[in-house]
């Protein structure tokens, strides 16, 4: 790696390490204290807001890039969301919390496509190393401000937000200072005509989010995604609740160590062994445990049992449905696989996000303690009913394609070249066919 990329990847992993800080230092202390001075259904609207806004901010990056490059992006991403941030704790009421969330998800949602963006524009032999480390420094990230945010819990919104707001300047100036402007694409051969300036405001997005075939199974990670943050939401109105001697944050410290040491031999044990659905399957239902012991023992021993087994959602389905797209979506619908991937997250994480408030209260007001748990588990149970129906099915489609595509081998048989290439356009049919019948 040279001395460049070098200096890009720590400006990166150091960005994406304070971004991690900050947030988990503000947000479970924020959304506790809304939950009790307003309700739980307003502290999910905030924090939808806050996706909302990073939802929108993907109809504007390509744009904002092409003009700024990716580390102005990167810059004006990060001091957007900086700004906002600060101002959360002058702020007051719902409605300019509100706003100012939308703000501070639209600087994220410009900011994190940049750092993404620097890293894949690596070499193909540096790539993996560089998002790893990149993966590493967001969970290091996350404990930090899990175990910060518990130091936190005490002091006033004001004195909570100016010292989120000094993270997240130091998040703006070591990422945009150490990367370069584009990254490190090559660049045009000389005499090829300039790429045409993308439109500053584009609704491509949308073009991805139909991928034939393999709708269902993004509606699948959509729910997951529901899944997630309602978890991230809803944990911390649960411990305002009914463990007031822990921190709000306390309990993602506990997935965040729990992640940081398990993911990686985890994973590559089980994925050796069986199907990504079967993978993914397990993972929800650790989930699904979780939200059990969440629900029916409302109390710090009954929390940490469930932050253990809550965190095979991440472990297992996000690396495994990945896995599963670049399998069965062909080569030249993966663009498209992409766009569905993130607007149906965005779309999970929007209602997750809103309805974890909503369920929270309403299990109070009809006197069920626990009730949003045991919702959210019979929901993660379902979808790991799905997966396990659609390894089933994909399996049997597998197979047959494979003895279809056999057979029209043996047809064949060892002809002229005409021939082979009528039967690889054959077999390529047939696994597009695989991904329809999906």
């Amino acid at each position: 790696m040279t001395p460049e990329r070098r200096r890009a990847l720590i400006g990166v992993n150091a960005g994406i390490f304070l971004a991690h800080i900050g947030n988990y230092i503000w947000f479970p202390v924020f959304v506790a204290s809304l939950g009790g001075t307003d309700s739980g259904f307003w502290a999910g609207v905030v924090m939808c807001m806050t996706y909302v806004g990073r939802l929108l901010a993907t109809f504007f990056y390509e744009g904002v890039a092409g003009r700024i490059g990716v580390r102005g992006a990167v810059f004006a991403g990060t001091a957007v969301e900086a700004v906002s941030l600060g101002l959360m704790g002058f702020a007051g009421g719902v409605a300019a919390y509100s706003v100012l969330a939308l703000f501070i998800g639209l600087g994220s949602g410009t900011a994190f496509p940049g750092l993404k963006n620097i890293l894949v524009s690596y070499p193909d032999d540096e790539r993996p190393k560089a998002l790893s480390t990149f993966q590493m420094a967001a969970q290091v990230g996350l404990f930090g401000g899990a175990l910060a945010g518990g130091l936190l819990v005490d002091v006033d919104l004001r004195t909570l937000f100016t010292v989120v707001f000094a993270i997240f300047i130091g998040f703006c100036l070591a990422s945009s200072a150490f990367i370069p402007r584009d990254g490190f694409r090559s660049a045009p051969a000389s005499g090829t005509a300039p790429a045409l300036r993308p439109p500053l405001f584009s609704t491509a997005v949308f073009k991805g989010v139909e991928v034939r075939g393999a709708t269902r199974y993004f509606l699948l990670s959509a729910v997951f995604w529901f899944l997630s943050i309602g978890f991230i939401v809803g944990i911390p109105l649960h411990m305002e609740r009914y463990v007031p001697g822990w921190a709000p944050a306390a309990p993602f410290w506990v997935t965040g160590l729990t992640v940081l040491f398990l993911q990686y031999p985890l994973f590559k044990a089980l994925i050796k062994r069986l199907d990504p659905g079967t993978v993914m399957a397990i993972g929800l239902a650790g989930m699904t445990l979780a939200f059990l012991a969440f629900g029916a023992g409302r109390s710090a021993a009954w929390v940490f049992a469930g932050c253990l087994t809550v965190v095979l959602g991440d472990i297992l389905f996000v690396p495994s449905f990945d896995m599963w797209v670049a399998r069965k979506v062909p080569e030249d619908r993966l663009a498209k696989a992409m766009g569905a991937m993130h607007f149906f997250r965005s779309a999970g994480n929007m209602a997750g996000s809103l309805l974890a408030g909503v369920l929270f209260d309403v299990s109070r007001t009809l006197g069920v303690p626990g009730g949003n748990w045991y919702v959210a588990a019979a929901v993660a149970a379902g979808c790991a009913l799905v997966c396990l129906a659609g390894r089933t099915s994909d399996t049997a489609a597998d197979t047959q394609d494979a003895a279809e595509s056999d057979d029209e081998r043996a047809a064949t048989g060892a002809g002229a070249t005409g021939s082979g290439a009528q039967a690889a356009g054959q077999t390529g049919g047939e696994q597009e066919k695989v991904v329809a019948d999906a």
